[in-house]
């Protein structure tokens, strides 16, 4: 009798001990179903700091470092819900800001919609859309550079001659392909989609994109560049479809399978660039106007699997999937001694900052 009492009570604390196992040491919301904000509509649900079990005593120093960056605005989403959200530096939530390069993924993005309509194809070349003569390279070098390669940043044109696309601005360097640079001629992507649906390029953008999602903004040409403006709002909800694999509240806007390609690794020269995304935790990187390889990841306090938009004074779309996060940062560039086109140490500066938030 003795021995069966002594079993059963072993028993009961092994359960015991499993129970006591088996819960969560960073608890999560009860209800952690991806959220989509409505359509046409100022309305999105929040989570607290505290529902997240995140350090609240930690977010007034993050919003006043913030403060002294430049930034206008910031917001954090968890899968889908707005957890922080700030306006800084006389900006406000209905205030436009240009996206600069980070505006680089909304091309990407549109590229991949038209090629699941079956309008283009990214792994033809360039001049099947646009003709012969578009740029100022030989023809049977110009013949190489497919749309892929305008997305991935190795068309091998010229990246030293500025902003200018026309073709007597885009000369031949280096076989398609074989050289990786940082150029604003991936912009003749949006020529090529213009061209295969017989639109422009805006209103395909705003009625395969913008309209389905609930974006504002719009197109302006700033000296010859093509610049989206919008609100920090609508910067969260592009973030937040990308985050959410191509689909919109069970709208399918852009495929999976070319999202996955746009966000790994895109050609043997840059690791940490995709279809004009940014690409954390690889092992080695390059940056703008330089054909030097650097090492490590390219922002090492962010996780490893996040990708980003980055543009030209610290605009920022950071994506990171494993911990459920959509990461939105504008504003003026946060170091003005060292303005930079896309990377700069503000990344992992904030990023320190934000683990800290997180209990990281």
């Amino acid at each position: 009798m003795k021995s069966i009492t002594y079993i059963s009570l072993i028993i009961i604390a092994l359960l015991f001990s499993c129970s006591k196992n088996s819960e969560p040491i960073d608890p999560k919301p009860e209800d952690d179903q991806l959220y989509f904000p409505p359509l046409n509509s100022d309305s999105w649900d929040t989570l607290s700091l505290s529902e997240l079990n995140w350090n609240e005593n930690e977010l007034q120093p993050l919003l006043d470092y913030l403060q002294t960056k430049n930034t206008k605005g910031f917001m954090i989403l968890y899968n889908g819900k707005i957890v922080v959200e700030s306006y800084l530096n006389d900006h406000t939530a209905t205030s436009p800001w240009y996206w600069a390069s980070a505006g680089k993924t909304l091309t990407s993005t549109v590229s991949g919609i038209a090629q699941d309509e079956g309008l283009l194809d990214i792994n033809a070349k360039v001049s099947d859309y646009l003709g012969a003569g578009w740029t100022s390279a030989p023809i049977e070098k110009e013949n190489l550079i497919t749309c892929k390669n305008l997305l991935s940043m190795n068309s091998g044109l010229d990246d030293t001659l500025g902003d200018d696309v026309s073709p007597a601005n885009l000369h031949y360097v280096a076989d398609a392909g074989t050289r990786w640079a940082y150029h604003n001629v991936y912009v003749k992507m949006q020529d090529v989609i213009s061209q295969a649906s017989n639109q422009t390029w805006t209103s395909y953008f705003n009625a395969k994109l913008r309209d389905k999602i609930g974006m504002s903004g719009t197109w302006m040409d700033l000296g010859g560049l093509s610049v989206y403006w919008s609100s920090t709002r609508s910067m969260a909800r592009f973030g937040l479809l990308i985050y959410a694999k191509g689909t919109w509240n069970n709208n399918l806007i852009i495929s999976e399978d070319y999202l996955n390609e746009a966000t790994n690794t895109s050609q043997s020269i840059n690791q940490a660039y995709g279809y004009l995304w940014w690409l954390n935790g690889k092992s080695t990187f390059h940056l703008p106007q330089s054909q030097l390889q650097f090492n490590g990841s390219l922002i090492p306090n962010a996780p490893n699997d996040m990708y980003a938009a980055l543009g030209k004074n610290d605009q920022k779309i950071y994506v990171v999937p494993s911990e459920k996060l959509v990461v939105i940062r504008t504003g003026e560039v946060a170091n003005p001694d060292n303005p930079t086109f896309a990377l700069s140490g503000f990344d992992n500066e904030l990023w320190g900052k934000i683990n800290t938030l997180m209990n990281k």
